[in-house]
């Protein structure tokens, strides 16, 4: 079957986010052809360009959401005035809902009606991005947000965060300007399977997709998307009445999204909350576990004798409380005055957290000397994973008796997987889906706590025992959970049961006149297969251009 993957700033490009999963699914799923559909969200992910392709993927489609827009849309003169009125009074319908209060009533169908209203628009006319960043458009913005009934961060926003504003939404609305929903294309229309591997703006191509074509949309989030959506606009230093109407548009895609996808797929039980809590039914989703990338490592074995090793493996940011666990690990030396830390960093960080940490470390243990004559050393090393000390995952984890994670804000807790696939014993804080992922094969304490993950760490470097017992039931819960193959085999799994319950395309196949083919889309469409593809005289009738050229007449 042809699979559409709809993405935002990460897979197919080398330096997207996230991407990992993405490429072992179509590497993995080889009986099928994709085509990718990539949102790009800044210039320097699209310039290193996107990672190696295998043959299953046999097309890529790229739009950029930075940068100006990419026209003006196709839209004949004679029809100019009346369509950029029909345009500029549904943009006022959203902006409105935007602006207002979440919990009104019918809220959620004013947004959906005039986003598709919208949608029908561009598709017609060709796109009007240019619109949506006009004098028109921001005057419509500043009109809703003085009204009566707008919300008081709203109602304070200036002329140059309505300015902001309007530039920042256009970005968002661009994909309703893509050449991707052409009835006669080569495009979304000959697409069996939307599948969203991200959430955030990817969603809109694949709620288009099904309400032009009735394609069934999937659903795949590995994280909180739209939480780290809103954490990236404060992190950009977006103003708070620009943060307030894209937090509301996000919210509402994302509703909208969970409500018309035929199923929703999170990444473990911490997802599925904030989905079911945006509008997701329950009945329609299903928790995937994502697959771990790379060999499953065999278990490590613990170093005989030595002092005993706490060891955390990650990327150095705030969320990971580092600073905690030093705070933790000085009452661990308490109880234990041999005791040694390992700190070993895995991909980019935050380099200036990572100098308070060691400022922090240097002043809580200064170096120490068995003796007059001895170097002082610390017992809180800093390294890099890839150094003599740790050339390998498996190396670091094997570094120490016990893997701590102490992170106050997590999502799926990867390096808890790899520990558990290397047959560690853990110590984590309750944060994210790390309670779902350990699944009382590791301790799991309160997050800011350093006291009490002080006292799991004391009670396992004390007991051998119970640290092989717990490291062995972690490596048979991970084999069983969280394999690539397993992973492979529930989307495969659920490829195929979305599209055999999907009904009939919505528009039939039509001749270059317009005139409905008979059996223009007979069952043998659903067959993967080249043979079965559109043929050549309706890709050629697909939309010309995206910026600019007048759309042809519908039949």
């Amino acid at each position: 079957m042809r699979i559409a993957l709809l993405a935002e700033g990460g897979y197919p490009y080398a330096r997207g986010e996230g991407g990992g999963w993405v490429d072992r699914l179509v590497r993995g799923l080889a009986g099928h052809e994709f085509a990718v559909y990539a949102l790009g969200r800044s210039e320097r992910a699209e310039a290193a360009g996107l990672v190696a392709l295998p043959s299953q993927v046999r097309d890529v489609r790229a739009l950029p959401l930075w940068g100006p827009a990419p026209g003006a849309g196709g839209v004949v003169p004679g029809k100019a005035r009346r369509r950029r009125a029909q345009a500029l009074e549904l943009y006022r319908d959203l902006a409105g809902v935007l602006a207002g209060d979440a919990g009104t009533n019918g809220v959620a169908d004013r947004f959906a009606s005039a986003l598709y209203g919208l949608a029908e628009l561009a598709r017609e006319d060709g796109g009007f991005p240019s619109l949506l960043r006009s004098e028109h458009a921001m005057r419509v913005l500043q009109e809703v947000c003085r009204a009566p009934g707008a919300r008081p961060l709203v109602a304070e926003a200036g002329v140059g965060d309505l300015l902001l504003a309007a530039d920042q939404l256009e970005r968002v609305l661009r994909p309703l300007s893509a050449p991707w929903y052409d009835d006669f294309g080569d495009a979304l229309a000959t697409a069996d399977l939307c599948h969203a591997v991200t959430g955030g703006t990817a969603l809109l191509p694949g709620l288009l997709a099904k309400r032009f074509f009735g394609t069934p949309l999937l659903v795949t989030e590995y994280g909180v998307r739209l939480r780290e959506t809103l954490l990236l606009h404060r992190a950009a230093g977006l103003p708070a009445p620009v943060r307030a109407l894209l937090a509301a548009f996000h919210q509402h895609l994302a509703g909208e999204a969970y409500r018309r996808a035929a199923l929703v797929t999170p990444g473990n039980a911490h997802a599925r909350r904030w989905q079911e809590h945006c509008g997701a039914e329950r009945d329609r989703v299903r928790t995937v576990y994502p697959g771990y990338q790379g060999p499953v490592p065999e278990p490590a074995a613990e170093a005989e004798g030595g002092d005993p090793t706490l060891v955390w493996v990650g990327r150095v940011d705030p969320g990971k409380d580092l600073i905690g666990l030093l705070h933790a690990f000085g009452e661990v030396r308490r109880e234990e005055p041999g005791a040694r830390l390992r700190v070993i960093r895995s991909g980019e960080g935050d380099p200036a957290y990572l100098a308070q940490c060691r400022a922090l470390a240097a002043q809580l243990f200064p170096d120490e000397a068995a003796d007059a004559v001895s170097a002082g050393e610390s017992p809180v090393a800093f390294e890099d994973l890839g150094s003599p000390g740790a050339p390998e995952l498996p190396d670091a984890y094997a570094a120490g008796d016990v893997v701590v994670l102490s992170s106050v804000v997590e999502g799926f807790p990867v390096t808890l997987v790899e520990a558990m696939f290397c047959g560690r014993s853990t110590v984590s804080t309750d944060a994210g889906a790390v309670r779902e992922v350990i699944g009382g094969t590791g301790l799991v304490v309160p997050p800011r706590n350093p006291k009490a993950l002080a006292e799991a760490c004391v009670a396992l470097l004390r007991d051998p025992e119970r640290r092989r017992r717990l490291g062995a039931a972690a490596r048979e819960r991970a084999l069983e959970l969280f394999t690539v193959e397993r992973n492979l085999a529930a989307f495969g799994e659920i490829y195929l049961d979305l599209v055999a319950h999907a009904p009939g395309r919505r528009t039939p196949l039509r001749d270059q006149d317009g005139t409905p083919v008979p059996f223009g889309t007979p069952a043998e469409s659903r067959v993967p297969g080249r043979w079965t593809a559109v043929p050549a005289w309706a890709v050629a009738a697909r939309e010309p251009a995206y910026a600019g050229a007048e759309r042809q007449d519908r039949a």
